[in-house]
């Protein structure tokens, strides 16, 4: 029998602007998988999206090709809690009633991408809360690959950004950082926070960030930024004085602006790097003949490798005050639908939790 059963509260987005909280049956684990008690959810960018302008992702209009999802979804993508069923056990040594952190994303571990390690480029990748019923509710059951035990030292507000956090670490590994670096990061955002966390572990570079004027800068300034610049019309005059006539080893791009990945290209070294992580809402036009001759690469990232970086954000988390810095609040679930409207309005500047615990 399983371990929980009846109903439970959840999160269902029905299409946009429609994001209801209802009662659900319990979701039932079956093996490989655990049945989790969510005790912290989040929402991201792409949650607004789809609240403000969707459904673009979620497979609400069409089934999902490989989970072949139809129809209203559970959100949550970003989600810890403890486990309290475990059919058929864990070959990882997971047991119930660890707290543990998932990474939300479901690889075949087949295909050739799972094969050379890139399980976020899975053929048959699906991903709780964007294709699949996620954790914005009280209960899900999860595949135990995507789980990753919390650390004794890290709180489960901190634990509750491991998920986004795993996000930025994969892309700064995608940009090659090595330490003496001068890297250019745009967008002291969530998402640009979580890079600059990422960047700030993996190497000793010199780090300038990039971003308007205010608490952002302030935070990236106390998060390992060697400087911050604030956005201006003397904005590439700056940057050029700070690169210099040789140029930046690494600039990334994580706003999506227009215009920003051509101020890439002008402040990028030869034989650099640019990292491309926003995404712009039109085509952007970028002087390729000037990529060219230079051996720029151009690299972008998506998604994290569970295997690879959940653990580590976690560990990351657990020795920094990173959680402290992001996390604004924690609402139970009947705040969804305000909270993703602010959200998708921009007045949200760090990360809002959900506990589902919480009955009001």
């Amino acid at each position: 029998m399983p371990a929980v059963t009846g109903t439970m509260r959840a999160a269902v987005y029905h299409g946009r602007g429609d994001v209801r909280v209802e009662t659900v049956p319990v979701p039932i684990a079956v093996e490989g998988q655990a049945l989790v008690r969510v005790l912290r959810s989040g929402i991201c960018g792409t949650d607004a999206t789809e609240y403000k302008a969707g459904p673009i992702m979620f497979p609400i209009d069409r089934p999902h090709p490989h989970s072949g999802h139809h129809g209203p979804l559970i959100m949550g993508h970003e989600f810890v809690g403890e486990i309290v069923d475990l059919p058929g056990g864990s070959d990882s040594g997971l047991v119930i009633g660890d707290h543990v952190a998932s990474g939300a994303g479901v690889a075949c571990g087949e295909c050739l991408r799972c094969r050379q390690g890139r399980t976020n480029l899975c053929e048959h990748y699906v991903t709780h809360g964007l294709n699949i019923d996620g954790g914005l509710a009280e209960y899900v059951a999860v595949a135990t690959s995507t789980l990753v035990r919390i650390p004794a030292d890290c709180d489960l507000d901190a634990a509750g950004v491991a998920q986004p956090l795993a996000v930025g670490l994969h892309a700064a590994r995608r940009s090659t950082v090595a330490d003496g670096d001068r890297v250019v990061l745009f967008g002291a955002g969530a998402i640009g926070t979580f890079i600059l966390a990422g960047l700030a572990s993996l190497a000793d570079a010199d780090i300038t960030v990039v971003d308007f004027a205010g608490e952002r800068l302030d935070r990236a300034l106390r998060l390992g930024a060697t400087r911050v610049v604030p956005v201006d019309d003397g904005l590439k005059d700056a940057l050029r004085e700070i690169v210099g006539p040789v140029g930046a080893d690494v600039v990334i791009e994580a706003t999506g602006a227009p215009g920003q990945l051509e101020l890439c290209v002008d402040l990028v070294r030869q034989g650099g790097t640019i990292l491309g992580v926003g995404l712009p809402s039109k085509p952007q036009e970028l002087d390729v003949h000037h990529l060219v001759l230079s051996e720029v690469t151009i690299a972008t990232t998506v998604a994290h490798v569970c295997g690879e970086d959940m653990a580590p954000s976690l560990e990351i988390l657990a020795r920094t005050n990173l959680g402290d810095e992001l996390v604004e609040a924690v609402f139970g679930l009947d705040e969804v639908p305000h909270q993703l409207t602010r959200l998708a309005a921009g007045e949200i500047r760090g990360k809002v939790l959900f506990d589902p615990t919480r009955t009001s």
